[in-house]
């Protein structure tokens, strides 16, 4: 009998030559077309771990959509500039800044969206009233309800509103919906909901299914974040808050007693087009279904009122990251006061420069976050960044617990504002696919200020003081949090 043995020396040489090729390969795979925060934090892991490192970078390592579905959004894109072009979209506040009409013209270039005048926009901070408001809207329905929502759950608190659904449905409106595959499966009341919806007779599809049997498939994480209702392109609703009950039916959450807080606009006018673009591009990147055929994107209604109004999508179907230029072009542009509301704020250097910039050129800067989180990683990576924001001079109010303050906003000086579903973190600015509106008036930076002092009286300042008797074991987990935050 032949014994056939290996030697050990062997073993080793294969593993070292395979360690090496992992690391050059690596040096020129990673970098490429990448932050050099996010390049760095992913060549640390494939260094230190190589194969986790690898495997994982294989995994979740391109932070873009399938070239298939970037093309689906490129043709988009194309299409809505050249159709409105020459196209009325109402009359515009007069004497606005330059550097307004030049964001203008960023959002344009890099999200296809006009601006808009003659719009009204009001805010809805509370989270019942938010969801039975749009059930008020859907009932108003004559041709169609666009609904989609990150997540969108069938409960006793969204009740009102998936039964203004099915009573339009009933009377032949056409009911379409979008909900992200992820963020629901698994999740209580997904099997209840998606019958729910076939009862009704809606059509409605998963955005980004993660299905690789069925040939459908890209990075697990990336997500479609967009929230947004559209009512027979005559009224539209776009924020923070998903359909959903305000504990998300989660039991942690139910046993920490732990509550979002939201904020919704209800918008009327010519912008509504814009928001209704964004479905249809959403409705036709999941299903390959044009409907400009049967709705005119730009079916253009006048509103009641005399806001300037512009819709930013953004997300990984977009060559830039559309919601992080706008943010930093409104930081720098900024004179006098810059309110800052991010559940999750976890800024890359473009971001933080432009708010430490800010509060030495004499700017006034808060900043509200919850002072509890609900997302382990995100909450410790975002406290990392308190102690610089403090010596900046930010002033950091910290939203009281059991309440997760979920809304997205921020307004500069006293006549311009933001308001959508895109938080001020990496995730949102490369990851998720996001809505943002701008919006010129001061009469909705003053209903922004009314929210914004009601946030305040229930939230606590933090102090750098209070902050430096923070204990070594949480500036070690905070800071780790924070490496792991640039792996995209």
């Amino acid at each position: 009998m032949i014994t056939v043995t290996f030697d050990a020396t062997w073993w080793l040489i294969l593993v070292f030559i395979t360690d090496l090729v992992i690391r050059v390969a690596a040096i020129i795979i990673v970098p490429r077309n990448r932050r050099p925060t996010a390049a760095t934090a992913w060549l640390l892991a494939i260094y230190f771990i190589p194969f986790v490192g690898v495997l994982l970078f294989l995994l979740i390592g391109n932070p873009r959509l399938p070239r298939k579905r970037r093309r689906k959004q490129e043709q988009i894109n194309s299409y809505i500039q050249e159709t409105s072009e020459h196209l009325d979209f109402g009359t515009l506040r007069p004497n606005a800044p330059g550097w307004f009409t030049s964001l203008v013209t960023l959002n344009r270039n890099l999200g296809a969206m006009p601006l808009a005048g003659d719009n009204s926009a009001h805010l809805i901070s509370e989270y019942q009233q938010s969801l039975d408001a749009m059930a008020d809207a859907i009932r108003e329905a004559e041709r169609y309800i666009h609904v989609e929502f990150y997540i969108l759950q069938s409960d006793e608190s969204t009740d009102n509103l998936f039964r203004a659904m099915e009573e339009v449905a009933a009377r032949g409106v056409t009911v379409r919906v979008l909900l992200d595959h992820w963020a629901n499966r698994g999740k209580p009341f997904y099997k209840k909901t998606l019958k729910r919806l076939d009862a009704m007779g809606a059509q409605w599809h998963l955005m980004l299914p993660v299905q690789p049997l069925k040939g459908r498939y890209q990075r697990p994480d990336l997500r479609n974040h967009r929230k947004l209702l559209v009512v027979d392109g005559r009224v539209a609703f776009t924020g923070s808050q998903n359909v959903t009950d305000s504990t998300y039916n989660l039991s942690k959450n139910i046993k920490r007693g732990l509550h979002w807080v939201d904020l919704m606009a209800r918008i009327e006018g010519p912008v509504v087009a814009s928001v209704n673009a964004v479905f249809l591009s959403d409705w036709f990147s999941e299903t390959d279904e044009v409907l400009t055929d049967e709705i005119d994107l730009f079916d253009v209604k006048s509103g009641p009122g005399d806001l300037d109004c512009q819709i930013i999508p953004s997300g990984p179907g977009f060559e830039f990251q559309n919601n992080l230029k706008l943010f930093a072009g409104l930081l720098y542009a900024a004179q006098r006061k810059i309110i800052i509301v991010s559940p999750y704020f976890v800024p890359d250097e473009a971001l933080l420069l432009a708010i430490t910039t800010a509060c030495q050129r004499g700017i006034h800067v808060e900043l509200f976050v919850s002072e509890e989180g609900d997302q382990a990683m995100v909450y410790h990576a975002q406290r990392s960044y308190y102690e610089a924001l403090l010596r900046a001079g930010v002033q950091i109010w910290m939203y009281r617990k059991p309440y997760i303050l979920h809304s997205k906003s921020m307004t500069i000086d006293d006549e311009v504002a933001i308001i959508g579903s895109s938080n001020m973190d990496m995730r949102s600015f490369g990851l998720n696919m996001e809505i943002s509106m701008l919006v010129r008036g001061e009469e909705f930076v003053r209903e922004m200020r009314d929210v914004e002092a009601q946030y305040r009286a229930l939230s606590r300042q933090l102090t750098l003081e209070e902050w430096e008797k923070q204990p070594l074991r949480s500036t070690v987990l905070d800071n780790l949090a924070r490496l792991t935050s640039a792996l995209q």
